[in-house]
């Protein structure tokens, strides 16, 4: 069970008007932000009890690859998984971000050297122990791009490539460490990233129960499959309802014009003098 103290939204800035909050936002903590994405911030803040005026969560701006075209994603920030962690009561210190050896990458002719890798150490109180949960983060595999179509670092990643990578993995060992925080990226991992939601599924809708008029059509050359033993009465429904169910009305009338379609059983023999029932092979 999860020991994070859970507040109220009783906070003074969830208790202003929308539209006042939302202007206050937009000209101070997100300045340029669409109203629509000040709503994804609100709505965000409002499901979580967060206070939107300490921003625990950011906009980034993402290429969405399904729409071909830009768009906002609200991701929660690295103070945020820090408070969410420390809220527990079991968080008991975090390393010094600890890196690799300088490398030098040359991305679409932009020559950077960054450290090629960062590992972070974050300590969790388990039953009296103090347990280490490391996350080693790669920077070619983190940095973000200066656009969609280069490979390029933007000025965030050039300036502060050490600073950015140790976030990135400090978030890492948080979720290894609190992975009740929740398993979303942060935003200074996504920064820069594609947006990837994948070749959208189209799942045809079957109609709720099988056509009448298809089913006038149909039922006597089913019957006569069914009654030639080709195909049992299970396979044959279990095969058209593809496309609607078969309704306990349809299949009544199914089996009749089976049974219309079923050769009579043999009729009974009664002898003439007994009046008894003669079976079958006792006729002279």
């Amino acid at each position: 069970m999860s020991n994070i103290v859970k507040h109220e939204p009783r906070l003074p800035a969830l208790q202003m008007d929308e539209q006042e909050l939302m202007e206050v936002l937009q000209s101070s903590l997100y300045p340029g932000a669409s109203p629509a994405s000040i709503k994804m911030v609100l709505g965000y803040c409002k499901a979580s009890g967060l206070d939107p005026m300490r921003k625990p969560v950011h906009i980034v701006p993402m290429w969405d690859s399904k729409a071909k075209q830009m768009r906002d994603v609200t991701m929660p920030g690295i103070g945020l998984y820090r408070t969410d962690a420390a809220r527990t009561g079991e968080h008991v210190g975090t390393d010094d971000p600890v890196f690799g050896p300088m490398v030098e990458y040359e991305l679409s002719g932009s020559k950077v050297t960054v450290p090629e890798w960062c590992k972070v150490t974050v300590y969790r109180l388990k039953n009296g122990m103090k347990c280490a949960f490391t996350a080693t983060e790669y920077w070619i595999e983190n940095y973000a791009t200066a656009g969609k179509d280069s490979a390029a670092p933007n000025t965030m990643w050039k300036k502060r490539g050490r600073g950015q990578l140790a976030k990135c993995a400090e978030a890492q060992a948080l979720r290894k460490a609190f992975p009740e925080v929740g398993s979303q990226p942060t935003a200074d991992e996504m920064e820069g990233k594609t947006l990837d939601m994948g070749p959208a599924e189209v799942v045809p809708q079957s109609p709720a129960h099988y056509p009448e008029d298809a089913f006038e059509k149909n039922v006597d050359a089913w019957a006569k499959t069914i009654s030639s033993g080709k195909m049992t009465e299970e396979r044959l429904v279990a095969m058209v309802s593809a496309k609607g169910a078969i309704t306990e009305e349809q299949r009544a009338e199914l089996r009749n014009r089976v049974m219309d379609l079923m050769p009579p059983p043999p009729a009974d023999v009664i002898d003439a003098e007994t009046g008894e029932l003669i079976e079958e092979g006792e006729q002279a």
